[in-house]
């Protein structure tokens, strides 16, 4: 913590920054990839417990895993690209979907209080994967000459502006959309994880100072932080998710 001159120990971006637990060679392990291994083992062994050994009548763990599946598959991926389409996607939204929903919820959890999220690289690899799946299925479905035009929404009817049109798409969905995809869930993990830093040392921070009420108004401030996070975190995943079904919706969409 960074101390501004008065004794309270400010959060910046060095409450983001961790010493490696180990060295090998020049590669460097610390929390934050420790979390983002940790999210991986928890969700493969979680539906690898729920839907190993599935049963016609589900036990507890196993209905949990098929309320979490069929909220992503018809919640999303059916609502946004139909059954028929959709389906073939729904391992990989559901995977996307709780990768990142555990991500951020390390936040409030104790000894980790760290959503990996607001770390952008992890977010800017997801988002390239969605990047990559719909630019492939966008040539694959559409033909080379056809994937161009469904890009850049190339369309003979705008008359004289259409080279604008398309030049302006073209930069939208080849540059921006990536771009915003990673950023739009590591900027929101990123501002509230340092905002529960802030009022978390702040309620440390009047509490071992003549400012003991201040204190619990700060710490009753925590508390309503941690519970919009857990709403913020999920929302998140929600949203990530329902803009890379958009994108393949996009992708396989006919081009007019």
């Amino acid at each position: 913590m960074a101390d501004n001159g008065c004794g309270f120990p400010a959060p910046g971006l060095h409450s983001f920054l961790f010493q490696p637990i180990f060295t090998v060679g020049g590669f460097e392990f610390n929390k934050v990839m420790l979390l983002a291994l940790i999210t991986t083992l928890v969700v493969v062994t979680f539906f690898t417990m729920a839907f190993g050994k599935a049963k016609v009548v589900p036990g507890k763990l196993q209905m949990i895993g098929e309320a979490g599946y069929d909220f992503v598959r018809r919640g999303i991926v059916y609502e946004t690209l139909g059954k028929r389409e959709g389906e073939k996607y729904v391992p990989l939204m559901v995977s996307i979907f709780f990768f990142v929903w555990i991500m951020n919820i390390w936040s409030v959890i104790p000894l980790a209080q760290f959503p990996v999220s607001s770390v952008i690289a992890y977010p800017i690899v997801l988002a390239l994967i969605v990047y990559v799946l719909w630019v492939s299925l966008t040539f694959k479905r559409h033909g080379f000459v056809g994937g161009w035009k469904n890009i850049t929404g190339y369309d003979n009817s705008l008359g004289p502006i259409k080279w604008l049109v398309s030049f302006i798409e073209l930069f939208s969905n080849l540059l921006v959309r990536p771009f915003t995809h990673a950023v739009r869930l590591f900027a929101n993990m990123f501002a509230g994880h340092l905002m529960l830093v802030m009022f978390t040392v702040a309620s440390w921070y009047l509490l071992n100072s003549f400012l003991i009420p201040a204190a619990g108004v700060s710490f009753v401030m925590t508390m309503a932080m941690i519970a919009f996070e857990l709403f913020v975190q999920a929302v998140q995943a929600y949203v990530f998710v329902l803009l890379a079904c958009t994108y393949i919706q996009g992708a396989l969409a006919e081009h007019h």
